[in-house]
């Protein structure tokens, strides 16, 4: 079916449309316009969209945590056996990996170097394996980075020494998890025998607030008037990166909204020059009984077709270039039918149209309230 087809049953329609079609070229370069300013504001609205889930991606192992380190006022250098089991009884709900660190030897053919290391047990709460096996309790056998792995030619069984005794690797870990993330070396915190002290106590909870509940408990149990322990999280953390990236996108939104503003600027010029080209036309429909609200929903009619036509091509176009950019930074095109990028489409859209609709006022208006003598005497 024809477009003509469809709007036969809208007069006011159809007389835009075919007024539309009688200089195409300029029409064409009107729609175009529109089409740039919608690709402009879905674009970088969808590239904002990006980085910002890009960037909860990061943190989204790291929100849900709360890191336990020993405060200015603690008699000891560091968290005591006690009071790790009273930050244990304090938090029931999550999970709490004490951990013990310390240093080592690697020597792989080359000069030796000292690495990092981590003693705890719940392993399997903070680390992911890129290579091999991350138990949930960690009773036996090592754990090394994926750097140190690389760094050093370690695979899979490869023994580690530590205050004299060897360990096997089990497992190669996912680069950056968690809290623990820069740890080298990761073993069995009875290992550590020759550490009393746990430098971090680290606590897994359900998500940022369930984090930022836990990180309050604790506080308010073991600090009274002195800083015994020192609680982080960060959850308040991504509130900020959250609320910095939402303000990025707003800039570039309104960066890109300047090509569509310039858009109905033009779109006002070809409406002006339309009614200024069928003055004589709009005096003879006046003559004829039209009265002055067909004359403005006609001229509005046919702004707001250039603006539904430039609009639903920009949208088109703009998810091309969001399905591209998305596979180019991040591997995964598919990020860009979330909703929080398919929301630029739409407000692109309804930008397109309600500014075209904007530029179609005065023109609209000015031949609507023209009287018809001095139109066909024109």
């Amino acid at each position: 079916m024809s477009v003509e087809a469809w709007l036969w049953r809208f007069p006011s329609a159809l007389m835009a449309w075919r007024n539309l079609g009688r200089n195409r070229a300029r029409t064409a370069l009107a729609a175009l316009g529109i089409v740039i300013g919608v690709v402009a504001i879905a674009s970088l609205g969808m590239a904002g969209a990006s980085i910002q889930y890009s960037t909860n991606q990061e943190l989204g192992g790291l929100a849900n945590q709360v890191t336990v380190t020993a405060g200015e006022d603690n008699p000891e250098p560091a968290l005591t056996e006690s009071q790790v089991r009273n930050i244990e009884r304090l938090v029931a709900d999550a999970d709490v990996i004490a951990q013990k660190t310390g240093t080592t030897t690697i020597d792989a053919g080359g000069e030796p170097q000292r690495v990092s290391v981590t003693g705890l047990t719940q392993a399997g709460a903070l680390y992911d394996a890129q290579e091999g096996e991350v138990p949930d309790r960690l009773r036996s056998g090592a754990l090394v980075s994926n750097s140190v792995a690389e760094e050093f030619g370690l695979e899979l069984g490869d023994p580690i020494e530590y205050d004299g005794q060897l360990y096997r690797i089990r497992g190669i870990l996912e680069p950056q998890q968690g809290f623990g993330g820069g740890a080298s070396v990761v073993l069995p915190v009875s290992a550590m025998t020759d550490r009393e002290y746990y430098s971090t106590v680290t606590i897994v909870a359900e998500d940022g607030a369930a984090a930022e509940a836990v990180a309050d408990r604790v506080e308010r149990g073991m600090n009274g008037r002195e800083e015994i322990v020192s609680v982080t999280t960060l959850a308040a953390v991504q509130e900020s990166i959250d609320s910095l990236t939402n303000t990025l996108n707003l800039a570039l939104i309104g960066i890109g909204s300047i090509s569509l503003v310039v858009a109905a600027v033009s779109i006002l010029n070809v409406m002006l020059m339309s009614t200024i080209e069928r003055r004589g036309e709009i005096g003879v429909l006046r003559a004829v009984g039209i009265r002055r609200g067909e004359v403005l929903r006609m001229i509005l009619t046919e702004a707001g077709l250039l603006g539904v036509i430039g609009g639903a091509v920009g949208a088109i176009v703009a998810l091309g270039v969001g399905l591209l950019l998305n596979q180019v930074l991040f591997g995964d095109p598919t990020l860009v039918f979330e909703w929080a990028s398919m929301r630029y489409l739409l407000f692109g859209f309804v930008f397109a149209v309600v500014a075209s609709l904007l530029s179609g006022l005065y023109p609209a208006w000015k031949a609507a309230n023209e009287r018809p003598v001095e139109t066909l005497r024109g």
